[in-house]
């Protein structure tokens, strides 16, 4: 496969199977995944970067799992549009990815998601800042996979 927009990442995805999406940080990568009716999404994990291939391995093992089939990966854009250099160091873990394995990878614009998700565990669930640390990658992969899940239902 390759990296693919949304129309083309639903066509490829088989009916009644998992999608995985991730939030990738500097020093850690968030882990969501769906149901298998790719409704809800759900906190996973928060793996711990190290090398790239073992990172890969852990993803892989979670996804397998599951029987998850694809990735969303969220992509930090900028406010005004442009894409920097986490979004180019986004779209090289995709690469390497596919280097590795063969599925369906789509981006999904997660400007303002941790944000977003820092801002709910503050005031709508009171978590506290070192829950929140724990919790805020996952959290964010979750975000960003809903909002590929609610886009998808409506295509």
């Amino acid at each position: 496969m390759a990296v693919l927009d949304l129309s083309e990442f639903s066509a490829a995805l088989p009916a009644y199977a998992p999608v995985v999406g991730l939030d990738l940080g500097e020093r850690t990568i968030g882990v969501a995944v769906s149901d298998t009716t790719r409704t809800v999404a759900s906190p996973m994990e928060t793996i711990r970067k190290t090398k790239f291939t073992d990172d890969a391995k852990r993803l892989f093992k979670l996804m397998e799992s599951r029987g998850a089939v694809a990735i969303v990966i969220g992509l930090p854009v900028n406010m005004d549009g442009t894409e920097g250099t986490r979004c180019q160091s986004n779209r090289a873990f995709a690469r390497n990815l596919l280097r590795l394995r063969d599925l369906p990878i789509v981006f999904w614009d997660e400007r303002m998601s941790t944000m977003a998700v820092n801002r709910m565990l503050i005031e709508e669930m009171d978590v506290t800042r070192a829950r929140r640390a724990e919790v805020v990658d996952k959290a964010a992969a979750a975000w960003i996979l809903q909002g590929v899940l609610e886009r998808l239902r409506g295509l």
